[in-house]
């Protein structure tokens, strides 16, 4: 901790308690993995702040401010090398970059080895999402590999990037999804990847079961399972989630339904209903232009449920924007037999 003024400092978001309440709010905040590590935590006016990654993953109960917090000492940024700051995100020790120019995101990658970023691998994306497996080409510009683990809320997963879609990015929306989650529920995701809505679900006590085209998403995820103690309570299947539910006789079986495969989740909505028992949520992830994100959505559920459920709204939550006019959703829905 520190409350040096003169050392250089940036606007952060922070969680401000008192003193007296630092220790616990600095474990809570740990175990969510959100300390953000290159500002100090610092003292002022007999309250605390700790810096966070990411103010929109702060349990409600705590305070967001921006504060002035100091840079960390010793620690270097690749924009204190560049002069200008790179676009990047971090999943574990490997740096996503996002760079149009070949120059330029060679000069970012050397700088982010040369930074104090604990980084081994730098990679800039060489392609779009394509194909059924939804994974994309990379440029590796420094180390090599892009397996990578990636902690998130207390859990820890397993990923290589160039094999199986993950997105760091919505660590945040899938941590509300989860929080929702109790130990009776039977949660299904129809479209797992490598397990980062199955994995906390099973933490909570759920019993789960994911579902991917992709055989290497099903080895992650069993191998994230294991990594997280829930072994036990996850079952992973390979194939087209519309053959696995006949085939394993999921009929009825789920108090919880994940679809998180926007653009396409629609053409799944008559398995999704197969799947639901007499009381079941469906987490409904869709991308639809800012006019109306959610009524052709909404409107598809209620036609594959037809008269079979009553269907109602629970939520009608934007989780980013996705493109100029066009937003990514979801609809939390309630089916009633």
């Amino acid at each position: 901790m520190t409350d040096d003024r003169d050392r250089r400092t940036e606007p952060t978001p922070c969680v401000r308690v008192p003193r007296e309440e630092g220790e616990a709010t600095r474990a809570a905040l740990a175990e969510r993995d959100i300390i953000d590590g290159d500002h100090e935590i610092t003292v002022a006016d007999g309250a605390l702040f700790i810096p966070v990654t990411d103010p929109m993953a702060v349990p409600d109960e705590f305070d967001v401010v921006s504060h002035e917090s100091p840079v960390r000492e010793g620690q270097t940024l690749p924009e204190d090398i560049l002069g200008w700051a790179p676009t990047y995100e971090r999943l574990g020790e490997v740096v996503i970059l996002d760079e149009d120019d070949p120059e330029r995101a060679q000069a970012a990658a050397d700088a982010v080895m040369e930074s104090s970023l604990p980084a081994e691998t730098v990679v800039n994306r060489a392609s779009k999402v394509k194909g059924e497996t939804r994974v994309r080409d990379w440029d590796v510009l420094a180390g090599d590999g892009t397996e990578a683990v990636h902690r998130e809320y207390g859990c820890e997963f397993l990923v290589d990037i160039a094999e199986v879609y993950f997105s760091p990015r919505l660590a945040t929306e899938r941590h509300r999804v989860v929080q929702q989650v109790d130990a009776a529920d039977h949660v299904f995701d129809m479209f797992a990847g490598v397990g980062p809505f199955v994995i906390p679900a099973a933490k909570r006590g759920a019993r789960c079961v994911g579902v991917d085209l992709n055989p290497d998403a099903i080895r992650y995820l069993r191998e994230n399972a294991r990594r997280n103690g829930v072994e036990e309570r996850v079952t992973a299947h390979e194939g087209d989630v519309r053959d696995v539910v006949g085939c394993e006789g999921y009929d009825g079986w789920a108090s919880r339904v994940v679809m998180n495969l926007p653009h396409s989740a629609d053409a799944f909505l008559d398995t999704a209903v197969r799947l639901a028992s007499d009381e079941c949520v469906l987490h409904y992830y869709d991308i639809q232009h800012e006019d109306d994100p959610f009524g052709p959505g909404e409107s598809a559920i209620r036609d594959a449920a037809s008269d079979e459920y009553d269907v109602t709204v629970e939520t009608r939550h934007e989780v980013r924007s996705y493109a100029p006019h066009e937003l990514n959703v979801c609809l939390d829905v309630r089916l009633s037999r």
